[in-house]
């Protein structure tokens, strides 16, 4: 699909302006494979198709969007992912991301607040045949403790803060990924890694502009501590 190849284009020229930040010139292989075969028009409206494949966010409605390729396929590479894992997802938005974790991991949980979003992605995951993801309607904020630990975390809005929950949930050895920051200020995407002893890091990526984190819980609670490894 000529279409899919221009947006796997500009995900690759994105990498090129930004590896210094990143500390990669590539993705791993498997999760741009997985990028190629999820079909992004089906996750946009029908009024969006012909610029589906274009390297940008995009409007969802409900006040969302569905994140710039780039931004997905990076925040993917960073959890480094293996065929035996199990993911938590907070904001499943349209259920791109939803679906890109899907190919390359044992199980997806993913949380969406907003009833019409949920509803509509769950729909169109079960039409598309994703049998290995599971969604909840709620607040993300505190994960979803009944299947954690989990190997890897993402959460596609921004927040004030790192939800602790959602550090607690994580295995040891695992990753999580989020944009931190308010919106229409300064934002970061962060990289929360945590060891085998139970020990956090975290490491700011690069600047980042996303839709905010919502809920009741959604507030502040601790800044991260940055490190630049």
């Amino acid at each position: 699909m000529n279409q899919m190849k221009h947006m796997v284009a500009g995900i690759e020229r994105e990498i090129l302006y930004t590896r210094e930040a990143i500390g990669r010139s590539a993705f791993d292989e498997r999760v741009m494979e997985a990028v190629k075969k999820v079909p992004r028009h089906k996750f946009v409206p029908p009024d969006l198709h012909a610029v589906a494949y274009d390297d940008r966010p995009l409007p969802i409605g409900e006040g969302q969007t569905i994140s710039q390729p780039y931004m997905v396929a990076l925040m993917t590479d960073l959890l480094a992912l293996d065929a035996n894992d199990v993911v938590l997802e907070v904001g499943t938005g349209s259920g791109y991301q939803t679906a890109i974790l899907a190919q390359l991991v044992k199980q997806v949980y993913s949380i969406e607040i907003i009833p019409a979003l949920q509803e509509h992605a769950a729909k169109l995951l079960q039409t598309m045949g994703y049998r290995n993801v599971e969604l909840r309607l709620g607040d993300g904020y505190g994960g979803w403790p009944e299947h954690a630990p989990y190997d890897g975390v993402i959460v596609t809005a921004a927040a004030m803060n790192i939800p602790p929950p959602l550090e607690d949930q994580l295995k040891p050895n695992g990753k999580l990924v989020i944009p931190v920051g308010l919106w229409g200020f300064s934002q970061e995407l962060f990289l929360v890694e945590k060891d085998k002893n139970g020990n956090i890091s975290h490491t700011s990526i690069l600047p980042v502009a996303f839709v905010p984190l919502t809920g009741d819980r959604a507030v502040q609670q601790r800044k991260p501590e940055t490190t630049n490894e």
